[in-house]
Protein backbone atom coordinates (compact mmCIF):
# COMPACT_ATOMS: atom_id res chain seq x y z
CA UNK A 1 0.00 0.00 0.00
CA UNK A 2 1.13 3.57 -0.69
CA UNK A 3 1.97 6.08 1.97
CA UNK A 4 -0.94 7.88 3.58
CA UNK A 5 -1.21 11.60 2.87
CA UNK A 6 -1.01 14.09 5.73
CA UNK A 7 -4.74 14.74 5.52
CA UNK A 8 -5.53 11.02 5.58
CA UNK A 9 -3.45 10.69 8.74
CA UNK A 10 -5.16 13.74 10.21
CA UNK A 11 -8.66 12.41 9.52
CA UNK A 12 -7.67 8.82 10.37
CA UNK A 13 -10.79 7.42 8.72
CA UNK A 14 -13.28 9.66 10.49
CA UNK A 15 -16.56 10.61 8.85
CA UNK A 16 -17.00 13.98 7.14
CA UNK A 17 -20.46 15.54 7.08
CA UNK A 18 -21.36 18.16 4.49
CA UNK A 19 -23.61 20.63 6.24
CA UNK A 20 -25.65 23.35 4.47
CA UNK A 21 -24.62 26.89 5.39
CA UNK A 22 -28.13 27.63 6.68
CA UNK A 23 -27.73 24.72 9.13
CA UNK A 24 -24.30 25.86 10.30
CA UNK A 25 -24.78 29.64 10.31
CA UNK A 26 -27.30 32.35 10.92
CA UNK A 27 -27.30 34.12 7.54
CA UNK A 28 -28.16 37.82 7.48
CA UNK A 29 -27.80 40.72 5.05
CA UNK A 30 -26.49 44.17 5.79
CA UNK A 31 -28.94 47.03 6.14
CA UNK A 32 -28.99 50.79 5.74
CA UNK A 33 -26.39 53.12 7.18
CA UNK A 34 -27.49 53.98 10.76
CA UNK A 35 -29.11 57.41 10.65
CA UNK A 36 -28.11 59.85 13.33
CA UNK A 37 -25.34 57.57 14.56
CA UNK A 38 -22.63 57.91 11.95
CA UNK A 39 -19.13 59.37 11.81
CA UNK A 40 -16.53 59.47 9.03
CA UNK A 41 -13.80 59.11 11.63
CA UNK A 42 -13.38 56.96 14.72
CA UNK A 43 -14.25 58.77 17.95
CA UNK A 44 -14.71 57.83 21.58
CA UNK A 45 -18.45 57.47 20.96
CA UNK A 46 -18.45 56.21 17.38
CA UNK A 47 -15.96 53.33 17.56
CA UNK A 48 -17.85 50.47 15.90
CA UNK A 49 -16.81 49.98 12.25
CA UNK A 50 -19.48 50.12 9.54
CA UNK A 51 -18.52 47.60 6.85
CA UNK A 52 -19.53 47.43 3.19
CA UNK A 53 -18.59 45.12 0.32
CA UNK A 54 -15.09 46.49 -0.33
CA UNK A 55 -11.93 44.41 -0.10
CA UNK A 56 -9.87 44.60 3.10
CA UNK A 57 -9.40 48.26 4.22
CA UNK A 58 -11.72 49.49 1.48
CA UNK A 59 -14.64 47.80 3.23
CA UNK A 60 -14.59 50.42 6.01
CA UNK A 61 -17.51 52.79 5.32
CA UNK A 62 -17.51 54.74 8.58
CA UNK A 63 -18.16 54.41 12.30
CA UNK A 64 -21.22 54.06 14.52
CA UNK A 65 -21.95 53.60 18.23
CA UNK A 66 -23.72 50.24 18.31
CA UNK A 67 -22.81 46.90 16.73
CA UNK A 68 -25.34 44.88 14.79
CA UNK A 69 -23.09 41.79 14.81
CA UNK A 70 -21.49 41.07 18.17
CA UNK A 71 -20.09 37.56 17.63
CA UNK A 72 -17.14 36.59 15.40
CA UNK A 73 -18.54 36.11 11.88
CA UNK A 74 -17.70 35.84 8.20
CA UNK A 75 -18.77 38.42 5.64
CA UNK A 76 -19.29 37.82 1.91
CA UNK A 77 -19.44 40.62 -0.63
CA UNK A 78 -22.77 40.49 -2.46
CA UNK A 79 -21.98 43.17 -5.08
CA UNK A 80 -18.87 44.32 -6.90
CA UNK A 81 -16.18 41.89 -5.72
CA UNK A 82 -18.84 39.17 -5.45
CA UNK A 83 -17.89 36.28 -3.17
CA UNK A 84 -14.99 37.99 -1.39
CA UNK A 85 -14.94 36.46 2.08
CA UNK A 86 -13.55 38.16 5.18
CA UNK A 87 -12.98 36.97 8.76
CA UNK A 88 -14.40 39.34 11.40
CA UNK A 89 -13.50 38.77 15.04
CA UNK A 90 -14.65 42.14 16.42
CA UNK A 91 -18.18 43.65 16.64
CA UNK A 92 -19.28 45.53 13.52
CA UNK A 93 -22.26 47.00 11.68
CA UNK A 94 -22.83 45.57 8.15
CA UNK A 95 -24.59 47.62 5.50
CA UNK A 96 -26.11 46.79 2.13
CA UNK A 97 -24.29 44.50 -0.31
CA UNK A 98 -22.79 42.44 2.50
CA UNK A 99 -23.88 38.96 3.63
CA UNK A 100 -23.00 37.87 7.17
CA UNK A 101 -22.46 34.29 8.40
CA UNK A 102 -22.57 33.90 12.19
CA UNK A 103 -21.98 30.33 13.49
CA UNK A 104 -24.84 28.59 15.25
CA UNK A 105 -23.01 25.30 15.74
CA UNK A 106 -19.68 24.73 17.47
CA UNK A 107 -16.89 25.15 14.93
CA UNK A 108 -13.54 26.83 14.36
CA UNK A 109 -14.59 29.97 12.46
CA UNK A 110 -11.15 30.33 10.92
CA UNK A 111 -11.58 26.85 9.44
CA UNK A 112 -14.89 27.94 7.90
CA UNK A 113 -13.21 31.10 6.60
CA UNK A 114 -10.48 29.16 4.83
CA UNK A 115 -13.04 26.83 3.27
CA UNK A 116 -15.20 29.73 2.02
CA UNK A 117 -12.10 31.26 0.41
CA UNK A 118 -11.78 28.13 -1.74
CA UNK A 119 -15.21 28.74 -3.30
CA UNK A 120 -15.39 32.54 -3.42
CA UNK A 121 -14.84 32.62 -7.19
CA UNK A 122 -17.32 29.84 -7.94
CA UNK A 123 -20.70 31.42 -7.13
CA UNK A 124 -23.23 31.12 -9.94
CA UNK A 125 -24.63 34.60 -10.55
CA UNK A 126 -27.70 35.10 -12.83
CA UNK A 127 -26.78 36.97 -16.01
CA UNK A 128 -29.95 39.07 -16.02
CA UNK A 129 -30.09 42.30 -14.02
CA UNK A 130 -27.40 43.64 -11.70
CA UNK A 131 -24.89 40.92 -10.76
CA UNK A 132 -25.34 40.20 -7.06
CA UNK A 133 -25.30 37.47 -4.45
CA UNK A 134 -28.34 36.91 -2.22
CA UNK A 135 -29.11 34.91 0.93
CA UNK A 136 -31.14 32.26 -1.00
CA UNK A 137 -28.17 31.77 -3.32
CA UNK A 138 -25.79 30.84 -0.49
CA UNK A 139 -27.98 29.03 2.06
CA UNK A 140 -27.75 25.62 0.36
CA UNK A 141 -23.99 25.72 -0.17
CA UNK A 142 -22.43 23.02 2.02
CA UNK A 143 -19.35 23.06 4.21
CA UNK A 144 -17.44 19.91 5.31
CA UNK A 145 -17.47 19.18 9.05
CA UNK A 146 -15.02 16.40 10.01
CA UNK A 147 -15.96 13.95 12.76
CA UNK A 148 -19.43 15.49 13.37
CA UNK A 149 -20.33 12.98 16.11
CA UNK A 150 -17.32 13.88 18.23
CA UNK A 151 -17.22 17.71 18.63
CA UNK A 152 -13.94 17.68 20.55
CA UNK A 153 -12.18 15.61 17.87
CA UNK A 154 -13.78 17.70 15.14
CA UNK A 155 -12.43 20.94 16.62
CA UNK A 156 -8.98 19.38 16.99
CA UNK A 157 -8.93 18.50 13.28
CA UNK A 158 -10.23 21.93 12.27
CA UNK A 159 -7.67 23.66 14.50
CA UNK A 160 -4.78 21.68 12.98
CA UNK A 161 -5.89 22.61 9.45
CA UNK A 162 -6.13 26.25 10.55
CA UNK A 163 -2.65 26.09 12.11
CA UNK A 164 -1.13 24.85 8.86
CA UNK A 165 -2.95 27.42 6.71
CA UNK A 166 -2.10 30.25 9.12
CA UNK A 167 1.55 29.27 8.73
CA UNK A 168 1.26 29.26 4.93
CA UNK A 169 -0.49 32.63 5.03
CA UNK A 170 2.20 34.14 7.25
CA UNK A 171 5.03 32.78 5.09
CA UNK A 172 3.39 34.09 1.91
CA UNK A 173 2.94 37.55 3.47
CA UNK A 174 6.55 37.60 4.67
CA UNK A 175 7.86 36.64 1.24
CA UNK A 176 5.75 39.33 -0.46
CA UNK A 177 7.06 41.92 2.02
CA UNK A 178 10.66 40.82 1.38
CA UNK A 179 10.26 40.98 -2.39
CA UNK A 180 8.63 44.40 -2.19
CA UNK A 181 11.39 45.69 0.09
CA UNK A 182 14.01 44.33 -2.30
CA UNK A 183 12.38 46.14 -5.22
CA UNK A 184 12.20 49.41 -3.26
CA UNK A 185 15.87 49.14 -2.30
CA UNK A 186 16.91 48.44 -5.88
CA UNK A 187 14.94 51.43 -7.16
CA UNK A 188 16.51 53.72 -4.57
CA UNK A 189 19.94 52.41 -5.51
CA UNK A 190 19.21 52.98 -9.19
CA UNK A 191 17.95 56.52 -8.58
CA UNK A 192 21.03 57.31 -6.52
CA UNK A 193 23.48 56.17 -9.19
CA UNK A 194 21.46 57.85 -11.94
CA UNK A 195 21.56 61.17 -10.10
CA UNK A 196 25.27 60.73 -9.35
CA UNK A 197 26.10 60.05 -13.00
CA UNK A 198 24.14 63.12 -14.06
CA UNK A 199 25.66 65.40 -11.41
CA UNK A 200 28.80 67.04 -12.77
CA UNK A 201 31.54 69.04 -11.14
CA UNK A 202 31.69 72.70 -12.01
CA UNK A 203 33.53 73.23 -15.27
CA UNK A 204 33.00 69.65 -16.48
CA UNK A 205 29.78 70.57 -18.24
CA UNK A 206 27.70 73.53 -19.24
CA UNK A 207 24.15 73.71 -17.93
CA UNK A 208 21.91 74.80 -20.77
CA UNK A 209 18.19 75.52 -20.79
CA UNK A 210 15.91 73.33 -22.85
CA UNK A 211 14.95 76.42 -24.85
CA UNK A 212 18.59 76.89 -25.86
CA UNK A 213 19.06 73.24 -26.75
CA UNK A 214 15.94 72.65 -28.85
CA UNK A 215 12.31 73.48 -29.55
CA UNK A 216 8.90 72.18 -28.44
CA UNK A 217 6.25 70.99 -30.92
CA UNK A 218 2.77 70.45 -29.51
CA UNK A 219 0.69 67.49 -30.69
CA UNK A 220 -2.84 67.44 -32.13
CA UNK A 221 -5.93 65.96 -30.52
CA UNK A 222 -7.29 62.50 -31.24
CA UNK A 223 -9.70 60.37 -29.18
CA UNK A 224 -10.21 56.70 -28.38
CA UNK A 225 -12.97 56.67 -30.99
CA UNK A 226 -10.23 57.21 -33.61
CA UNK A 227 -8.29 54.09 -32.56
CA UNK A 228 -7.97 51.23 -35.07
CA UNK A 229 -6.01 47.99 -35.23
CA UNK A 230 -3.94 49.15 -38.19
CA UNK A 231 -3.27 52.77 -39.03
CA UNK A 232 -1.02 55.65 -37.99
CA UNK A 233 1.15 55.05 -34.93
CA UNK A 234 0.36 57.42 -32.07
CA UNK A 235 1.44 58.19 -28.52
CA UNK A 236 -1.34 59.20 -26.11
CA UNK A 237 -0.28 61.20 -23.07
CA UNK A 238 -1.94 58.72 -20.68
CA UNK A 239 0.23 55.91 -22.03
CA UNK A 240 3.39 57.77 -21.05
CA UNK A 241 2.44 57.45 -17.37
CA UNK A 242 1.51 53.78 -17.52
CA UNK A 243 3.25 51.97 -20.37
CA UNK A 244 6.37 53.75 -21.58
CA UNK A 245 9.71 53.84 -19.82
CA UNK A 246 12.76 55.96 -20.59
CA UNK A 247 12.49 55.21 -24.29
CA UNK A 248 10.32 53.47 -26.86
CA UNK A 249 10.77 52.08 -30.37
CA UNK A 250 7.15 51.07 -31.04
CA UNK A 251 3.87 52.84 -30.33
CA UNK A 252 1.10 51.06 -28.44
CA UNK A 253 -1.81 52.62 -30.35
CA UNK A 254 -2.89 53.51 -33.87
CA UNK A 255 -5.51 55.84 -35.35
CA UNK A 256 -7.31 56.11 -38.70
CA UNK A 257 -5.02 56.78 -41.68
CA UNK A 258 -7.32 59.50 -43.04
CA UNK A 259 -6.29 61.63 -40.05
CA UNK A 260 -2.67 61.81 -41.25
CA UNK A 261 -2.74 65.42 -42.48
CA UNK A 262 -4.39 66.74 -39.30
CA UNK A 263 -1.87 65.26 -36.86
CA UNK A 264 1.50 66.44 -35.59
CA UNK A 265 4.46 64.15 -35.20
CA UNK A 266 7.55 63.38 -33.15
CA UNK A 267 10.58 62.52 -35.27
CA UNK A 268 13.06 59.75 -34.37
CA UNK A 269 15.32 61.17 -31.67
CA UNK A 270 12.70 63.55 -30.23
CA UNK A 271 11.76 63.34 -26.56
CA UNK A 272 7.97 63.18 -26.08
CA UNK A 273 6.62 64.58 -22.81
CA UNK A 274 3.21 65.16 -21.24
CA UNK A 275 1.89 68.58 -20.25
CA UNK A 276 -0.74 67.38 -17.70
CA UNK A 277 -0.86 64.92 -14.84
CA UNK A 278 -2.41 64.02 -11.51
CA UNK A 279 0.83 64.80 -9.69
CA UNK A 280 3.67 67.25 -10.30
CA UNK A 281 5.95 64.28 -11.01
CA UNK A 282 3.59 63.07 -13.76
CA UNK A 283 3.59 66.43 -15.50
CA UNK A 284 6.43 66.57 -17.99
CA UNK A 285 7.13 62.82 -17.80
CA UNK A 286 9.30 62.03 -20.79
CA UNK A 287 10.00 59.18 -23.19
CA UNK A 288 12.69 59.23 -25.89
CA UNK A 289 11.23 58.20 -29.24
CA UNK A 290 13.71 55.81 -30.89
CA UNK A 291 11.43 54.37 -33.57
CA UNK A 292 12.54 54.27 -37.20
CA UNK A 293 9.64 56.45 -38.32
CA UNK A 294 7.81 59.47 -36.99
CA UNK A 295 4.93 58.97 -34.56
CA UNK A 296 1.83 61.16 -34.05
CA UNK A 297 1.42 62.69 -30.58
CA UNK A 298 -1.64 63.81 -28.61
CA UNK A 299 -2.29 67.50 -27.95
CA UNK A 300 -1.40 66.97 -24.27
CA UNK A 301 2.09 66.01 -25.46
CA UNK A 302 5.08 67.97 -26.71
CA UNK A 303 7.87 66.70 -28.92
CA UNK A 304 11.19 68.17 -27.78
CA UNK A 305 13.42 68.39 -30.87
CA UNK A 306 17.17 68.72 -30.22
CA UNK A 307 20.60 67.44 -31.29
CA UNK A 308 21.61 65.54 -28.13
CA UNK A 309 21.38 61.86 -27.26
CA UNK A 310 17.62 61.42 -26.73
CA UNK A 311 17.96 58.87 -23.93
CA UNK A 312 20.45 61.12 -22.16
CA UNK A 313 17.87 63.93 -22.23
CA UNK A 314 15.13 61.55 -21.04
CA UNK A 315 17.29 60.32 -18.16
CA UNK A 316 18.14 63.91 -17.18
CA UNK A 317 14.42 64.67 -16.96
CA UNK A 318 14.03 61.90 -14.33
CA UNK A 319 16.59 63.24 -11.89
CA UNK A 320 15.56 64.62 -8.52
CA UNK A 321 17.09 68.03 -9.24
CA UNK A 322 15.33 68.38 -12.59
CA UNK A 323 11.94 67.43 -11.13
CA UNK A 324 12.42 70.01 -8.36
CA UNK A 325 13.24 72.71 -10.92
CA UNK A 326 10.37 71.65 -13.19
CA UNK A 327 7.89 71.96 -10.30
CA UNK A 328 8.27 75.76 -10.47
CA UNK A 329 6.59 75.71 -13.88
CA UNK A 330 3.57 73.53 -13.12
CA UNK A 331 0.19 75.24 -12.68
CA UNK A 332 -1.46 73.46 -9.73
CA UNK A 333 -5.11 73.60 -10.76
CA UNK A 334 -7.71 70.80 -10.84
CA UNK A 335 -5.45 69.19 -13.45
CA UNK A 336 -1.76 69.97 -12.99
CA UNK A 337 -0.56 71.62 -16.21
CA UNK A 338 2.93 72.29 -17.56
CA UNK A 339 3.69 75.94 -18.38
CA UNK A 340 5.76 75.27 -21.45
CA UNK A 341 7.40 78.71 -21.73
CA UNK A 342 8.61 78.40 -18.15
CA UNK A 343 9.55 74.76 -18.60
CA UNK A 344 11.84 75.80 -21.46
CA UNK A 345 13.92 77.60 -18.81
CA UNK A 346 14.79 74.38 -16.99
CA UNK A 347 18.32 73.22 -17.62
CA UNK A 348 20.21 69.98 -18.18
CA UNK A 349 23.96 69.30 -18.29
CA UNK A 350 25.76 69.28 -21.64
CA UNK A 351 29.18 67.60 -21.30
CA UNK A 352 32.03 69.01 -23.41
CA UNK A 353 29.80 71.65 -25.01
CA UNK A 354 32.61 72.94 -27.28
CA UNK A 355 33.31 69.50 -28.76
CA UNK A 356 30.07 67.98 -30.21
CA UNK A 357 31.60 64.59 -31.00
CA UNK A 358 33.17 64.22 -27.55
CA UNK A 359 29.93 65.44 -25.97
CA UNK A 360 27.83 62.81 -27.74
CA UNK A 361 30.37 60.09 -26.87
CA UNK A 362 30.17 61.03 -23.16
CA UNK A 363 26.37 61.11 -23.30
CA UNK A 364 26.37 57.66 -24.90
CA UNK A 365 28.74 56.31 -22.22
CA UNK A 366 26.47 57.55 -19.42
CA UNK A 367 23.36 56.20 -21.17
CA UNK A 368 24.96 52.74 -21.51
CA UNK A 369 25.59 52.61 -17.75
CA UNK A 370 22.09 53.84 -16.89
CA UNK A 371 20.55 51.37 -19.33
CA UNK A 372 22.11 48.52 -17.36
CA UNK A 373 20.63 49.83 -14.13
CA UNK A 374 17.27 50.40 -15.81
CA UNK A 375 17.23 46.86 -17.22
CA UNK A 376 17.96 45.41 -13.79
CA UNK A 377 15.27 47.50 -12.11
CA UNK A 378 12.72 46.68 -14.81
CA UNK A 379 13.54 42.98 -14.53
CA UNK A 380 12.91 43.06 -10.78
CA UNK A 381 9.73 45.12 -11.26
CA UNK A 382 8.33 42.63 -13.77
CA UNK A 383 9.54 39.59 -11.83
CA UNK A 384 8.01 40.65 -8.52
CA UNK A 385 4.32 40.28 -9.52
CA UNK A 386 5.10 36.94 -11.20
CA UNK A 387 6.86 35.66 -8.09
CA UNK A 388 4.04 36.83 -5.83
CA UNK A 389 1.44 35.23 -8.12
CA UNK A 390 3.41 31.98 -8.13
CA UNK A 391 3.55 31.91 -4.34
CA UNK A 392 -0.15 32.74 -4.10
CA UNK A 393 -1.03 29.87 -6.46
CA UNK A 394 1.18 27.53 -4.44
CA UNK A 395 -0.58 28.63 -1.25
CA UNK A 396 -4.04 28.18 -2.81
CA UNK A 397 -3.08 24.73 -4.08
CA UNK A 398 -2.17 23.47 -0.62
CA UNK A 399 -5.14 25.24 0.98
CA UNK A 400 -7.55 23.61 -1.46
CA UNK A 401 -5.83 20.26 -0.98
CA UNK A 402 -6.32 20.45 2.78
CA UNK A 403 -9.97 21.51 2.40
CA UNK A 404 -11.03 19.03 -0.29
CA UNK A 405 -13.12 16.25 1.22
CA UNK A 406 -15.06 13.45 -0.48
CA UNK A 407 -18.74 14.12 -0.92
CA UNK A 408 -21.32 11.38 -0.40
CA UNK A 409 -22.79 9.78 -3.50
CA UNK A 410 -26.25 11.03 -4.38
CA UNK A 411 -28.86 8.35 -5.08
CA UNK A 412 -30.93 9.17 -8.14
Amino acid sequence: MGKMSFKEKLLDGVEVEWKALEDAFDISAGGDVPKGAFSDTKTEKFNIPILSNGIEDKSLYGWTDKAKIEKPSLTISARGTIGWTSYRDKPFFPIVRLIVLTPKIEMDLKYAYYFMKTIEKNYKIPEAGIPQLTKPMVKDISIPIPCPNNPEKSLEIQAEIVRILDTFTELTAELTAELTAELTARKKQYNYYRDQLLTFEEGAVEWKTLGDIGEFIRGKRFTKADYVDEGISVIHYGEIYTHYGVSATHALSQVRTEMAASLRYAEPGDVVLTDVGETVEDVGKAVAWLGNEKVAIHDHCYAFRHSMNPKFVSYCMQTTSFIAEKAKYVARTKVNTLLINGFAKTSIPVPYPDDPDKSLAEQERIVAILDKFDTLTTSISEGLPCEIELRQKQYEYYRDLLLTFPKPEVTA
